[in-house]
């Protein structure tokens, strides 16, 4: 009996420690799942200090597409937008801040741009208004950056806690990350200029050779109708019955 006991009782602590083990794995998935959906609701570029973006949109007759964009709180938010082709080469053009304020009203032309040197955090919205054109769809040219300055503090501080001096070091790298920032506005400014001449051009190649084609045309049936009533005026009906 008492044999019986013990193995009843040895078999019963076995029992506990695996449910002990299963509940406490079960407890560790929990809490992976749930930090794992925390960082998924989180934008993947938001601990980088600078993110920039460049899309090509197409924007039907009477239509509107608003675009969103987080920006980190403090960090530099830069848009800007030209019409590539379409219509008569201009949009409505808007932003609001994450407090859902109209920023920048609504105005109708080729280019825009807007820029909020610091950021209060979340997120942008950038619409695109084409509801003033009825029939001819636009191709717009979108390019964001969102640009975090304090970020080369941090690693100055960090630094700095090696004992050393690197406050020229950080102005230095600040002056180059604002540079760069500019220069890559320019080349936006530029690749948008450029589509859109590339654009144009290949409109007036397609209206060229359109218009040339139809003036081929015209010329061609307008000679054959002449052809064909000059050719009328010399007909001569022959009488085919004779006098006796």
């Amino acid at each position: 009996m008492n044999k019986s006991k013990m193995r009843l009782t040895w078999q019963r602590e076995q029992i506990n420690n695996l449910l002990l083990t299963f509940a406490l794995i079960c407890c560790c998935c929990c809490l992976i799942n749930v930090v794992s959906a925390q960082e998924a609701q989180q934008p993947w570029y938001e601990n980088l200090p600078a993110v920039a973006m460049d899309y090509k949109v197409h924007i039907d007759a009477g239509k509107e597409d608003c675009y969103h964009q987080y920006v980190q709180a403090g960090a530099t938010f830069y848009v800007s937008f030209s019409v590539v082709r379409g219509g008569d080469g201009m949009a409505g053009f808007a932003v609001r801040n994450p407090a859902n304020e109209v920023v920048k009203p609504y105005q109708w032309q080729a280019t825009a741009d807007y820029t909020d040197q610091v950021s209060p955090g979340g997120y942008y919205s950038v619409c695109i208004d084409n509801q003033f054109s009825r029939f001819a769809g636009k191709l717009v040219n979108i390019y964001i950056t969102v640009v975090k300055y304090d970020a080369w503090d941090k690693y100055a501080k960090e630094i700095e806690q090696l004992q050393l001096n690197m406050q020229n070091f950080t102005t230095t790298i600040g002056t180059v990350e604002r540079n760069i920032n500019d220069m890559l506005g320019y080349q936006a400014h530029s690749r948008h200029r450029e589509a859109r001449d590339y654009a144009l051009l290949l409109d007036n190649n397609t209206y060229i050779q359109t218009f040339s084609l139809s003036q081929i045309v015209v010329i061609l049936i307008t000679c054959s109708i002449q052809v064909f009533f000059v050719r009328k005026l010399f007909d001569v009906k022959s009488n085919s019955k004779s006098r006796i």
